[in-house]
């Protein structure tokens, strides 16, 4: 006898069609209806919702479809955030100096709308203030920006879940563990630039090496017949000048490809070596750290200015598992998901405070 599929689900014209896509838009595309666990009782289940003032609680439901307890689904959850932290150095960095821009219900928009801004003329001066000075005004110009999901699937057997629940395990956390670290992954190289982004609704994801209005320089090798560490510091002086001339004063964030690690933390002086040259280059005013990037492209390195105006990560969605039943209930599949997307961003006229240094 062959087995009955299940039937699609999908949304169409604001509706939902099929079990998944029903719960989705009946809770105005919360994710967490996705993510329901079996009380203590083994019998009644939950999903987990915030109150008014932000506060967890627990949400009685019905016929969800639940097979997980609330250990598993904790479990899950660490095993996530051990796996996804160490990838997102980039990322991480936006988020903790305050560089995010957090779309409430992401899951349940496309895109992201935002305004460029020219400047206006200067101030005029005079000994009276009767002279009437330039009246003009900005003008501003319509920027969109794709809210992709970035996602990795993964499925226990059915029979898997109860072996572990009945055995009093926990579920194996591995592929919660792998999926988390490839949504990571790709979350950071679209932030760097070495995960090509999409293209949607007028706009495109660009990363820090790949905007088509960041400066460029050219850097000395540094197995270049007379580089020394002094050749490099150089060097970024005069990328933070570009910078500068771009009217962006910093402060900055200074990153390097692994390849340059060796160079980095030998010692700047032979004849001192109290000072490494990453150190060194950490002493430059307005550079507030020097840090390695895994997924940046080889021969690079990138002066960036960490302010709103130049680069922020969107937060549809954080890195989050869902869960659903297919092959009539015997398949318990999982979907860790997020949408974070970096916005690069220009003034009206095109500057920005991205210096990408290089050399061939």
């Amino acid at each position: 006898m062959s087995a009955i599929a299940a039937p699609p689900s999908y949304i169409l014209n604001g509706a939902g069609f099929g079990d998944v896509a029903s719960r989705l838009m009946s809770s105005g595309m919360d994710p967490r209806v996705l993510r329901p666990w079996i009380g203590k009782d083994g019998r009644s289940q939950y999903i987990t919702q915030n109150d008014e003032h932000g506060k967890p609680y627990s949400q009685p439901v019905m016929n969800t479809g639940a097979l997980l307890r609330k250990d598993d689904w904790l479990a899950l959850d660490q095993a996530i955030v051990k796996a996804a932290t160490p990838r997102l150095k980039l990322v991480a960095d936006l988020r903790s100096a305050g560089l995010q821009y957090n779309i409430p219900n992401g899951l349940g928009k496309t895109v992201l709308d935002t305004e460029k801004v020219s400047d206006i003329n200067d101030a005029d001066m005079s000994m009276d203030g009767l002279r009437e000075s330039l009246g003009d005004r900005p003008v501003f110009d319509l920027a969109s920006l794709p809210l992709p999901i970035i996602h990795k699937d993964y499925h226990f057997s059915a029979r898997q879940v109860m072996c572990s629940r009945n055995g009093g395990s926990p579920l194996d956390t591995t592929m919660a563990e792998l999926a988390a670290r490839k949504v990571a992954e790709y979350a950071e190289k679209l932030a760097i630039g070495s995960q090509t982004g999409i293209t949607f609704g007028n706009g495109t994801i660009y990363g820090i090496t790949n905007m088509s209005g960041r400066m460029t320089k050219t850097v000395t090798s540094p197995t270049a017949t007379g580089w020394t560490p002094a050749t490099l510091v150089n060097e970024v002086l005069e990328m933070r000048y570009q910078a500068q001339a771009a009217y962006h004063y910093g402060p900055y964030m200074l990153y390097f490809s692994l390849d340059w690690d060796v160079y980095l933390d030998d010692d700047y002086s032979a004849a001192k070596g109290d000072l490494t040259l990453r150190e060194r280059l950490a002493m430059i005013e307005g550079i507030q750290g020097v840090r390695t990037l895994d997924y940046l492209p080889v021969k690079t390195c990138v002066l960036l200015q960490m302010t709103s105006d130049v680069i922020r990560e969107v937060i549809g969605m954080d890195i989050t598992t869902v869960q659903w039943e297919s092959k009539g209930g015997m398949q318990l599949n999982f979907k860790v998901m997020a949408i974070m997307v970096p916005q690069l961003r220009s003034d009206y006229n095109s500057r920005t405070g991205i210096v990408h240094g290089s050399y061939t």
